[in-house]
């Protein structure tokens, strides 16, 4: 599942090295380039809102293999794409599907001890991040090397060959929810409104990861101006610099197990801001863009962390419809970061990209303060569960 989690979750990143090669073949500018990022992640958001909730309604193993019928679909779509909108069709397609992992995440969380959640939610998450950030290098390297469209291809064959390996490896979780499609989605409100803890750490969530998904989008655009003046192979590498907060991901599960998230998340948080104040003050130092990612993603990851291991000690039957609010909204501000952020950049350039992630961040800390006290994780109690039959 963490391998797999990777794998899958890399389709939603291969774009953003590529954004100035594809707005170059189709010549468009930058910031029309920068809608296909953004439409990837409204596609996932969607995906996440409709599809993931199906994981506690019907078989999980035969749910992730149709949808990789259709996340190999989407890709070749994507690589032969004859006009922008075509690709940003593509693109919202393959974002919809790559959903996959955000079924593994719950399903880990199934199948571990009460006392080992939090590990066993960061070991997964662990994969799913590194992918996230090893996808920009791989991309980076491929385009600048075959072009933008090969890279979808590749992509797709990576996912034809990992669907035979979920086949015979991947075990089988039976639904526990009784009831039809229509009384799934209503749960979904419903959860959002009863569950105050849900509500904070989505919008938490949300915040940051819109200061992530500004940052990377807009990376190449800098990088191809003075004094980097390099391309999408050099933007992708940063994406291994940031690899080590992936890492960091079983770690903070494994604090999450054992402490106070509310205290953990201030100083998370507290990573992201000082990230963004250092992205603005050495914008022309390549040490001091390392500096900032290294921050950046480490924070962003140890607060997801913290925010997925609390949500999934709230109600173990309905795992996927929580995680399912919690991303939806997370990647609904992933794509607002990234909107915004490419906009700025085309009025302010890096100093306007630099002004959206310090206000997002700012913003989550406030939030954080201002509401974390009266949610606080340490007055929850973990469930007690039967071992989960496979």
């Amino acid at each position: 599942m963490t391998i797999a989690s990777g794998m899958v979750v890399a389709n939603i990143y291969y774009n953003q090295p590529l954004l100035v090669e594809i707005a170059n073949t189709y010549q468009v500018p930058e910031a029309t380039a920068g809608m296909v990022a953004m439409l990837t992640q409204v596609g996932y958001a969607i995906g996440l809102l409709f599809i993931i909730p199906l994981g506690d309604m019907l078989r999980r193993k035969r749910l992730i293999l149709i949808d990789f019928v259709l996340i190999i679909l989407s890709l070749l779509m994507a690589a032969f794409s004859p006009n922008i909108y075509t690709l940003m069709a593509a693109s919202l397609l393959i974002g919809a599907t790559s959903v996959v992992p955000q079924l593994f995440v719950p399903m880990a969380a199934h199948l571990a001890r009460p006392e080992a959640r939090g590990k066993a939610v960061g070991t997964v998450m662990s994969g799913l991040l590194i992918g996230i950030l090893c996808s920009r290098t791989l991309s980076g390297f491929v385009g600048a090397h075959l072009g933008w469209r090969a890279m979808f291809v590749i992509a797709a064959g990576l996912m034809l060959a990992l669907w035979v390996v979920l086949y015979y490896l991947l075990p089988e979780v039976h639904p526990q929810f009784k009831g039809n499609y229509k009384s799934l989605m209503k749960s979904l409100v419903h959860l959002f409104r009863t569950e105050p803890k849900l509500r904070l750490a989505s919008f938490r969530g949300a915040l940051s990861f819109a200061c992530f998904g500004g940052f990377w989008t807009t990376l190449v655009f800098l990088l191809e101006g003075p004094p980097f003046h390099a391309g999408s192979d050099v933007a992708g590498a940063f994406g291994l610099i940031g690899a080590g907060g992936a890492v960091m991901a079983s770690v903070m599960g494994r604090l999450s197990d054992r402490y106070d998230t509310r205290i953990l998340l201030v100083a998370t948080i507290g990573m992201i801001i000082v990230s963004y104040v250092v992205f603005g003050v050495f914008s022309t130092s390549f040490i001091g863009l390392v500096v900032g990612v290294i921050l950046l993603d480490l924070g962003l990851q140890a607060s997801h962390i913290a925010n997925q291991t609390l949500i999934f000690t709230l109600n173990p039957q309905a795992r996927n419809r929580l995680n399912t609010v919690y991303m939806f909204t997370y990647f609904m501000g992933g794509a607002t970061g990234t909107i915004l952020a490419s906009q700025a950049w085309q009025v302010w350039q890096w100093n306007g990209v630099v002004l959206v992630g310090l206000v997002f961040s700012s913003l989550a800390m406030l939030v954080h303060l201002l509401f974390a006290k009266k949610n606080s994780p340490a007055s929850i109690t973990v469930p007690k569960e039967e071992s989960p039959a496979e």
